[in-house]
């Protein structure tokens, strides 16, 4: 029987949630999820210098807002110091570390001479089989036995089979000379404690794998499966970096972009299930494996995540999407909507939601729910205002306050209007749009009047014609 699937994701507290960590969470939350097994979250915080609350508050926030729930408490790697120091100290016992006396400037002036000499400036210290009957009193490091020959092999789910040779491999320090215990001891001790099954991660840690394999063999430890993802690149195919706009979930959040939408990019964004573009999360479990990740590194297509959000958005509950946008609203530092206007929002979802790729397009389309009378019309709307008589939208008002309000009937009306005024209904509806919107951009005439009612339809003409 097959051990329950146990993933990981361990990001260092020093910033945001950049959007490769995002993908990487995703993927790892996506193999879990799907094979019923856990995600577990970890923060790599050892580096004390760099590591702050707030930006483990802006990693924890930003996987809230794409919807990457984690199971179990969230594990501090700071906090497991003493337990990461406690196996380099059985290693030692074991004889398969050893403390290293060389100081920095002895390992320096080594590097030099081998680098003058054009040999190889890996690092062999002297005191590796030293007796300990020679040992000074003076501070060490303790240093794992690396293997002085043969090959390590790197099974990878994506890379396929990496070789290294171990004469390539240095004396790894595990412990510093204050008791500190490194990084790379650190992640394996997490890992195996945690029962981390596989460690899918960006491909910039492929040679940590070799290194951390030397800590896994020495303690008898069973090695994950090894899941190294290619990084992500910008548009122009270089590693995605500042220069090429937001990075951070929260960002993308403030843009006004959907989470089930970046959910939805981020996961075709190096894996792919045939030709599928759009799929819920429930398909994305259901069909995630690691044999769909691709090798080489994905292009960031900010139209491409535009399209997939709209599609998104259309296909949202329109009392998920209301609730959305008033968290987008919040992320972007602007004022929520009162609880008509929420309301209202939601009433006017079916006309809104199809045609725009952001909460930003949502809203705009949405102004003539959201706004006040008597509404101030942009120069658009005012251009198609000053174009029709004031005469025509008159004679228009005790039509409607006799008409039954629906949408057939008022199409009737109006297209028998438009008629009788020898014009086409299109040169009507952009007047009509300034009116009930005061904006050129708008869902149809119809789905407007419908929304407003008769009476504040009513209201809209009249202040229109004052």
């Amino acid at each position: 029987m097959s051990k329950p699937v146990v993933t990981r994701f361990a990001p260092s507290p020093t910033g945001y949630l950049h959007i490769g960590g995002a993908r990487t969470a995703l993927f790892n939350w996506l193999f879990a999820r799907g094979r019923g097994g856990k995600f577990l979250l970890r923060i790599e915080d050892t580096d004390r210098a760099r590591s702050t609350p707030e930006a483990t508050a802006a990693i924890l926030q930003g996987m809230a807002w794409l919807g990457l729930d984690h199971d179990g408490d969230v594990v501090s790697q700071f906090e497991g110091a003493a337990r990461h120091a406690e196996v380099a100290q059985q290693l030692l016992a074991e004889g398969k570390a050893y403390k290293c006396f060389a100081s920095q400037d002895e390992i320096a002036a080594f590097r030099d001479a081998a680098k003058a000499a054009g040999q190889s400036t890996l690092y062999r210290s002297p005191w590796r089989d030293a007796d300990a009957s020679t040992h000074p009193e003076a501070p060490y490091v303790i240093r794992i036995k690396a293997p002085m020959d043969g090959v390590t092999v790197i099974k990878d789910q994506v890379q396929g089979d990496v070789t290294i040779k171990n004469d390539q491999l240095d004396d790894m320090i595990l412990l510093r000379s204050d008791g500190t215990p490194v990084y790379m001891l650190a992640v394996v001790v997490d890992d195996h404690d945690m029962g981390v099954t596989h460690v899918i991660r960006g491909d910039d840690h492929l040679n940590n794998a070799a290194r951390q394999m030397m800590i896994y063999t020495a303690m008898g430890w069973e090695v994950p499966v090894w899941a190294h993802i290619p990084l992500i690149h910008g548009p122009d195919g270089k590693k995605l970096s500042k220069r090429h706009g937001a990075l951070g979930a929260q960002e993308y959040q403030a843009m006004g972009y959907s989470a089930a939408g970046m959910r939805n990019y981020l996961a075709r964004l190096g894996w792919s299930h045939g030709d599928d573009e759009f799929f819920s999360d429930a398909q994305a479990q259901e069909w995630f494996g690691l044999d769909g990740i691709g090798k080489s590194p994905a292009r960031f297509d900010t139209k491409k995540l535009e399209n997939l959000c709209g599609q998104h958005n259309a296909a949202s509950d329109d009392a998920a999407l209301r609730q959305e946008i008033q968290a987008f609203l919040a992320a972007a530092g602007q004022p929520p909507l009162d609880d008509v206007q929420s309301e209202n929002l939601e009433r006017a979802m079916y006309c809104l939601k199809d045609r725009a790729k952001t909460f930003p397009d949502l809203i705009e389309k949405a102004h003539f729910i959201l706004a006040s009378r008597p509404l101030a019309p942009d120069e658009k709307a005012a251009k198609a205002l000053a174009n029709v008589s004031d005469g025509i939208l008159s004679e228009l008002t005790p039509q409607l306050q006799n008409v039954s309000w629906t949408r057939d009937d008022l199409e009737a009306l109006l297209n028998a209007f438009a008629e009788a005024h020898d014009t086409k209904f299109g040169k009507l509806a952009a007047p009509l749009r300034a009116v009930l919107a005061g904006r050129a951009a708008t869902p149809s005439v119809f789905d407007m009047m419908l929304i407003l009612g008769r009476d504040e339809t009513l209201a809209r003409l009249a202040d229109a014609t004052g």
